[in-house]
């Protein structure tokens, strides 16, 4: 099975080791040890990429440790509707973020436009 060391994880994950270790802190990482070393399986390496994507996309560590844990345990149809009453708020959450730059992008090309047509005008004497 292949196994990663942790600056191998953070060289391809463009974190810091420190980051790393924190993420294993706080429950979120579990590498296994051979003396000081820390080993890291392939399923660490894909819980770093959900936790990088998770924060990239808003999610709080709390909120991303919920969900490793919901989906870690026997999934009861208690923990499925608990994930996916986490997923819609998110989702709504993200929506209105996008909806929030789509209209300032707007605004932005207006204001590009006015001032391009602002520049193109003869100066008058």
């Amino acid at each position: 099975m292949e196994t990663f060391k942790i600056s191998e994880l953070a060289k391809e994950f463009d974190v810091t080791t420190r980051s790393i270790r924190f993420y294993e802190d706080v429950g979120l990482l579990h590498p296994s040890r051979s003396g000081n070393i820390r080993i890291y399986q392939h399923r660490d390496k894909v819980r770093l990429k959900l936790i990088l994507r998770g924060k990239r996309l808003g999610f709080s560590l709390a909120e991303i440790k919920e969900l490793f844990e919901l989906y870690d345990t026997d999934q009861s149809q208690t923990q499925l509707h608990e994930m996916l009453r986490i997923i819609d708020e998110k989702q709504a959450i993200l929506q209105q973020q996008l909806d929030d730059i789509n209209a300032v992008m707007n605004e932005l090309q207006t204001a590009k436009i006015r001032c391009q047509q602002a520049l193109s005008k003869p100066k008058s004497a």
